[in-house]
């Protein structure tokens, strides 16, 4: 084995897998890495088979929207893993397409060979099992042979039905965690809003009329020292380029490669629901997350969901540290309710404080979690 150069088929189908993909990538130098990533994983050495916008597709009604090109990626992605014969399998995130790529392996010969002399599936990203569809845990100890958790609290969830699990850590805390914020000086009066539309062409569609109306009636309202800031990944900048363009209130766009810098020196934060979240609360950032579904994908998602909030800093804390604005109550009213409580001193110090109570809920004393996943892959690989 030690003449042999591990090699990992990884997949990655949004920005935030991609990021801790690409650090996984530099965490195994001496591996070999064929698959599916974004612009960072690209930056890290991985010759991606198509562009990770086509896995970039959330609700029930967009992926049925997409069937058609979803099916072919999984085909090519298939056969790809077959061509190169991986000794692992490393999926992040993106679980419908990470299951339906082994399911469809197990039923062909070529990859019940493959999985007969030891292929491996490896998934970083449990599913919040603990707050709605607990049956997942099942499932994903039948699919996968081992998973990466963020939390302790995740394992026993997955561990009593034999998956081998462990927790490495919420991968945005690698780096983020102790950053010092930083502060305006005393002469400056612009106060930078950042509006977080998301990085999937569906949410963003869905939540820019909201961030115009919001950036358009602060500005009608006499908020004249704010300034609007919009960061973009390569997924939808374009899109959202031509969108502003009819915009009163012009945002600046930066990059997301550039977006730590944005998010600490910004003033209020207006994010869609999801990782960006935690990098807000990870940095101490005021904030408020929205988000907008199609219809029918919000009332099945309200049948089933069983916690009170979707921001993980809220659910770890147990209580609505980030005042959360979802579906229907994702108003322009409802957000500019808020930002106006969020210019109370005292209401900004109680959100900080209780942010940086939570910065040993994010991280473990053993590493950060992109190295804690290379070391794993790399013994369950040498044990074979």
């Amino acid at each position: 084995m030690q003449n042999k150069k591990i090699k990992i088929f990884i997949i990655a189908g949004e920005v935030s897998g991609d990021v801790l993909g690409a650090r996984i990538i530099r965490e195994m130098g001496d591996a070999q890495f064929v698959g599916v990533g974004g612009e960072n994983m690209i930056a890290a050495g991985l010759n991606s088979l198509f562009p990770m916008a086509d896995l970039s597709v959330m609700g029930v009604v967009e992926v049925a929207f997409h069937a058609r090109t979803l099916i072919r990626r999984i085909n090519q992605t298939v056969d790809a893993i077959i061509d190169t014969r991986p000794d692992v399998v490393l999926t992040i995130d993106s679980p419908g397409f990470a299951k339906s790529v082994i399911k469809k392996l197990r039923k062909i010969p070529a990859g019940r060979d493959l999985i007969k002399h030891g292929l491996k599936f490896h998934h970083v990203v449990a599913p919040q099992v603990w707050a709605w569809r607990a049956g997942r845990a099942k499932k994903y100890a039948q699919t996968f042979d081992k998973l990466y958790a963020f939390f302790d609290f995740e394992i026993p969830y997955f561990t009593k039905y034999g998956l081998d699990t462990i927790a490495v850590g919420h991968p945005v805390s690698d780096g983020l965690l102790g950053h010092k914020k930083k502060s305006r000086s005393a002469g400056t009066t612009d106060k930078i809003i950042s509006l977080i539309p998301g990085s999937r062409m569906s949410e963003v569609k869905r939540l820019l009329p909201t961030f115009r109306d919001v950036a358009h009636q602060l500005v009608a309202d006499g908020y004249r020292g704010y300034k609007f800031v919009i960061p973009t990944v390569e997924t939808t900048d374009k899109y959202i380029r031509q969108q502003i363009a009819n915009w009163d209130v012009k945002p600046e766009l930066v990059p997301a490669n550039a977006r730590y810098d944005l998010y600490e020196k910004t003033y209020i934060a207006i994010a869609a629901s999801g990782t960006v979240s935690a990098e807000l609360a990870m940095l101490h950032i005021p904030a408020i997350i929205i988000y907008k579904m199609n219809p029918i994908t919000t009332w099945l998602v309200r049948s089933v969901i069983r916690v009170k909030w979707v921001s993980l800093v809220n659910i770890l804390l147990n209580r609505g540290v980030y005042p959360e604005f979802l579906g229907p109550a994702c108003t322009t009213e409802n957000i500019l309710n808020a930002v106006q409580q969020l210019t109370i001193p005292s209401v900004r110090k109680k959100m900080v404080d209780e942010l940086a109570g939570a910065d040993d809920l994010w991280r473990r004393p053993d590493g950060a979690p992109a190295a804690l996943i290379a070391d794993s892959v790399k013994k369950s690989i040498i044990k074979k």
